[in-house]
C-alpha cells in the first residue's frame, strides 16, 4: 500500500512538472516572438494574396468553406490554412499584427506539445524540455512565425505535435481507439493545412524503433514480424498521405509552379538537394546569413561540391545507423531530419529557390533530439556534470533566443527584409525585384529602377523583372526616368517569354510602344489585352486598359 501510494505521488509530481515545463516553453516562445505585433504587411507572395483576395475577404461561411476546399490558387491546396486566414480577417480585419499573433500562438502551442509528446514517449523530462526549447526559439523558425504566408508551417506543425501526443497515448494500449482516431484526425487536419505532413507515418515508424522499442525481438535486432505489424497499422495514415500527395501534385502542376526538367535538370536538382542538406545542417548549428529567398544555382555548381556533400551525408547516415544500435536517438533524429525534408528538398522543384528556412520547421526537431540526447549521454547528467550541462543548455537557449530576436527585426517590413537578403546572399534576382517593388510603394522610383535593372542583369529571362522595369521606364511621370527604347526592348522580351499572351505583359508592351510614339502598335496590343481581360479577368483591370487604349488612339502616351 505504501509503495503504491509513493508511486502515485511520483506520477502526480511528474504530471505537475510536465504541465509547468510545458507552460514555461509556451511562455518562452511567446516572449521571444512578441515584437511581431508591430510588423507590417510584406509585399511578397501570399501576404499580397491575403490582403487582396475577394474570396478571403468574404469571411467564414458556407461559400467561403466551399471555395477554400475547391480552389488551388497559388498552385497549392491547403484549405484549412485559407480558413484560418478568413477567421483572422473576421477577428482582426486587415491588421497584420493580429495575423502574426495567431502564428505566434500556434508556434508556442506546437513547442509545448512537442515537449509533452517527447516526455511521454521517452520518459525524459529535461532532454525533452531542451529539445522543445530549441524548437521554440531557433532562428530558422523566424520565417515560419513572422510571415503571414507561412501560416501553413505553424498550423500543420500544431497538428503534427498533436499526432505525436495521440500516438504516445495509443501505443501499448489495446483499447486506445480514441487515441488512434485522434491520431488519424490530427494527420488529416495537418495535411489540410500543409501537405508536408505526408512524412508523419514514417516518423511514427522511427519512433517505434526508438524510444518505444516496438520493432525489436527478444534477442535484440529488428523483428520482421513486428516491423510488418507496425507498418500495417499505419496503412490508414499512409493512405491519407498518398491522397494528399496526389492533390498537391495536381495543384502545383495545374498552377505552373513545378519547374520542368528543361528548366532545372534532374542532375541539377540532385546536386542542389545534396548541398541543401549540408546548408540546413550548418544553419541549425550556426544560424547566420538567414534570408527570405536563396537563389538556385542551376547548372553552375562545380561537380566536386555535390559529390563531397553526398559522401559526407552517406558517412553521417552510416555512422548514425551503426551508433543507433546502442543509441537509437541518433538514428531516429538523423533520419527524421533527412526524411522530413524529402518533400521540399527540390527533387520535385517547386518555385525557383534553392532552399528555404521554413522547410526546416518540422525537420529541425529531429536534429534537436540528436543534440539533446547526444550531449547528455556524452557528458553525463550526474553531480557537477549535470549542473554544468543544465547551465550550458540554458545558455544555448538564451543565445538562440537572442539571435531570433535580431532576425525578427529584418522581418518588420519589406525594405528591411529584402535589403537583408541582398546583404547575405549573392546575385539574388528575386530580392532585387521585391525590394524594388517596396521602394516603388514609397515613391522612390529611381531606387526601384536600379533594383529592377540588377534583377534583369542577373536573370535576363526573369519575366517579372523585365515587365516591371519596362512599365516604369515607359510610364514614369519624371522624364529623367523614362527610356522608351529600353521599355520596348524589355516589354517585347517579356512578351516572348509567355507561350500564351499574358494581358498584364501586353498592357506593358502597349505602354512601351506609346512611349516610343508607336501609337498604332500600342492600340493594337492594348486591344488584344482588353479582349483577354474582358473574357476572363477583373473588371477593374479591363477599365484601366480601356482608359489607356483611348489615350493611344488619341496619340498620347500613358504616364503614371
Amino acid at each position: 500500500m505504501a509503495l503504491a501510494g509513493r508511486a502515485g505521488q511520483g506520477e502526480q509530481r511528474r504530471a505537475f512538472l510536465q504541465v509547468v515545463l510545458g507552460a514555461l516553453i509556451f511562455a518562452l516562445a511567446s516572449a521571444v516572438y512578441l515584437p511581431i505585433r508591430e510588423h507590417e504587411w510584406l509585399n511578397y507572395d501570399d501576404d499580397i494574396y491575403v490582403t487582396g483576395s475577394a474570396e478571403l475577404q468574404q469571411g467564414i461561411g458556407w461559400e467561403g468553406v466551399r471555395w477554400a476546399f475547391a480552389t488551388q490558387q497559388g498552385a497549392n491546396w491547403f484549405p484549412l490554412t485559407r480558413l484560418s486566414w478568413m477567421l483572422d480577417l473576421e477577428l482582426h480585419s486587415n491588421e497584420p499584427g493580429g495575423f502574426l499573433l495567431t502564428n505566434l500562438l500556434l508556434h508556442a502551442l506546437a513547442s509545448a506539445l512537442l515537449f509533452l509528446a517527447l516526455s511521454r514517449l521517452t520518459g525524459e523530462l529535461p532532454r525533452s524540455a531542451f529539445t522543445a526549447a530549441v524548437f521554440a526559439v531557433h532562428p530558422l523558425h523566424v520565417e515560419s512565425v513572422a510571415w503571414v504566408s507561412a501560416r501553413k508551417d505553424v498550423l500543420s506543425g500544431l497538428f503534427f505535435m498533436l499526432a505525436l501526443l495521440a500516438y504516445a497515448s495509443a501505443v501499448g494500449h489495446h483499447n486506445a481507439w480514441r487515441a488512434r482516431v485522434a491520431l488519424l484526425v490530427s494527420l488529416a487536419l495537418g495535411l489540410l493545412a500543409k501537405p508536408m505532413l505526408v512524412t508523419l507515418p514514417c516518423v511514427l515508424l522511427l519512433l517505434d524503433g526508438w524510444p518505444l522499442g516496438r520493432l525489436t525481438g527478444p534477442a535484440g535486432g529488428l523483428d520482421p514480424r513486428r516491423v510488418l505489424h507496425a507498418v500495417r497499422e499505419k496503412l490508414p495514415l499512409l493512405a491519407l498521405a498518398a491522397a494528399s500527395c496526389l492533390m498537391t501534385l495536381r495543384a502545383q502542376a495545374g498552377g505552373g509552379a513545378m519547374a520542368s526538367l528543361d528548366r532545372v535538370t534532374l542532375s541539377d536538382r540532385v546536386a542542389n538537394a545534396l548541398l541543401a542538406y549540408l546548408v540546413y545542417l550548418r544553419k541549425f548549428a550556426w544560424p547566420s546569413d538567414l534570408a527570405v529567398f536563396y537563389p538556385h544555382a542551376g547548372g553552375q555548381l562545380p561537380l566536386w561540391k555535390p559529390l563531397l556533400a553526398a559522401a559526407l551525408l552517406l558517412a553521417a547516415t552510416l555512422l548514425a545507423l551503426r551508433a543507433g544500435l546502442r543509441r537509437g536517438y541518433l538514428a531516429v533524429g538523423w533520419l527524421w531530419f533527412l526524411g522530413m525534408l524529402v518533400p521540399t528538398i527540390g527533387l520535385v522543384q517547386v518555385g525557383s529557390q534553392a532552399l528555404a528556412d521554413r522547410y526546416m520547421y518540422l525537420p529541425l526537431a529531429g536534429l534537436a533530439i540528436v543534440l539533446a540526447w547526444g550531449v547528455a549521454d556524452a557528458v553525463g547528467t550526474r553531480g557537477r556534470r549535470g549542473a554544468a550541462l543544465a547551465c550550458a543548455a540554458l545558455l544555448v537557449v538564451a543565445l538562440l533566443a537572442g539571435v531570433t530576436r535580431a532576425q525578427l527585426r529584418h522581418w518588420h517590413d519589406s525594405v528591411s527584409l529584402f535589403s537583408h537578403a541582398l546583404e547575405v546572399t549573392e546575385e539574388n534576382h528575386v530580392a532585387h525585384v521585391f525590394l524594388g517593388a517596396a521602394y516603388a510603394e514609397r515613391g522612390r522610383l529611381a531606387e526601384t529602377i536600379r533594383h529592377y535593372r540588377a534583377a534583369v542583369r542577373i536573370r535576363p529571362d526573369f519575366q517579372t523583372a523585365a515587365n516591371n522595369l519596362a512599365w516604369l521606364v515607359a510610364t514614369a511621370r519624371d522624364a529623367s526616368l523614362r527610356d522608351p527604347a529600353l521599355a520596348v526592348s524589355l516589354a517585347e522580351r517579356a512578351a516572348a517569354m509567355s507561350a500564351v499572351p499574358d494581358p498584364s505583359v501586353l498592357d506593358t508592351l502597349a505602354a512601351a510602344y506609346a512611349a516610343a510614339g508607336r501609337y498604332q502598335e500600342a492600340a493594337r496590343v492594348a486591344e488584344q489585352a482588353l479582349r483577354q481581360v474582358e473574357a476572363d479577368g477583373p473588371p477593374a483591370f479591363a477599365a484601366q486598359i480601356r482608359a489607356r487604349l483611348a489615350l493611344y488612339r488619341a496619340g498620347r502616351p500613358y504616364q503614371e
